[in-house]
């Protein structure tokens, strides 16, 4: 089964498209593209899920998605009006300098880039600062002086040690497109229960399907079981709120969808190996 496949408009006058994105909210579905995609995250509370792999999103959070990756950013529905989103991304083809130029000897290391992008890469520490930088001269100008800008991203990218693939790497984009639209049909249905008692028989209904294919169907197109992908999109958000607000544990765990303290307190410590106590601490040491 194929993906759906979504093609961009990318940008004539320099052969890629870069955008900023200001808004309130933001809530991109889950789809993939045949572009590549270089995605900084300044503000966007919420989760991406790049292949199989789901994480909260926090500021500098930096990606590269290879083409035909299916991933999505969610904002969290629930946060305030005042709460900004702001992602600066480009978006390009392999070839968008022209067919030859990637078979030149020197652009060797940005087609072994491209790649490994395949299943999604981050990127940390000096790599994050100096391609943050890039990008946002890039929302200042245009032209060739944004082709420069660009280009060196790319260089910076490609010679990065601070880089770790994000999606599994047997990961599958087998999906058709009906299943896409069903995909985005789940991913609203968790969004607005999250808080709720969610049941893999609801969201298979939502999907339209028996629960036994349902379970099936989960798993091929995000490399998880029901259960394990809710828990951890729960946990996520858990992390966040101990960050961000003064709520006690027992609350957060509530807010959070977990009918009980000792069931939040275990799948809190399975996913990130410490307790939400000892985490809020130590976020607290590290401000």
């Amino acid at each position: 089964m194929k993906p759906i496949f979504e093609k961009l408009a990318l940008g004539s006058e320099e052969g890629f498209t870069f955008k900023r994105i200001r808004a309130r909210h933001f809530n991109c579905p889950w789809h993939f593209h045949g572009e590549y995609e270089l995605i900084l995250t300044l503000l966007c509370p919420g989760y991406r899920m790049v292949g199989d792999d789901i994480t909260p999103l926090h500021p500098g959070d930096l990606v590269l998605v290879g083409a035909n990756l299916p991933h999505i950013w969610q904002c969290d529905p629930r946060l305030d009006d005042s709460r900004r989103v702001d992602i600066l991304l480009v978006q390009f083809d392999e070839d968008f300098l022209g067919e030859a130029c990637l078979r030149i000897p020197a652009f060797h290391p940005v087609r072994q880039l491209l790649q490994r992008a395949a299943v999604g890469l981050q990127f940390t520490g000096k790599t994050r600062s100096r391609v943050a930088e890039l990008l946002q001269e890039m929302a200042r100008v245009s032209g060739l002086r944004r082709i420069i800008l660009f280009l060196s991203a790319l260089e910076a990218l490609a010679s990065s040690p601070d880089c770790h693939a994000i999606a599994s790497p047997g990961f599958s984009t087998g999906v058709s497109p009906f299943n896409q639209e069903r995909m985005n049909r789940v991913f609203k249905f968790i969004d607005e229960q999250i808080d709720q008692p969610v049941r893999l028989a609801d969201a298979a209904r939502v999907a339209s399907l028996s629960s036994g294919a349902f379970s099936r169907f989960f798993h091929q197109h995000t490399g998880r079981t029901f259960p394990e992908f809710l828990n951890q999109l729960r946990i996520g958000r858990a992390c966040r709120l101990l960050a961000e607000s003064e709520l006690s544990v027992t609350e957060i765990a509530l807010a959070c969808g977990f009918a009980n303290l000792s069931n939040f307190n275990r799948q809190f410590a399975r996913l990130k190996q410490t307790t939400p106590r000892e985490y809020r601490r130590q976020l607290a040491n590290a401000t």
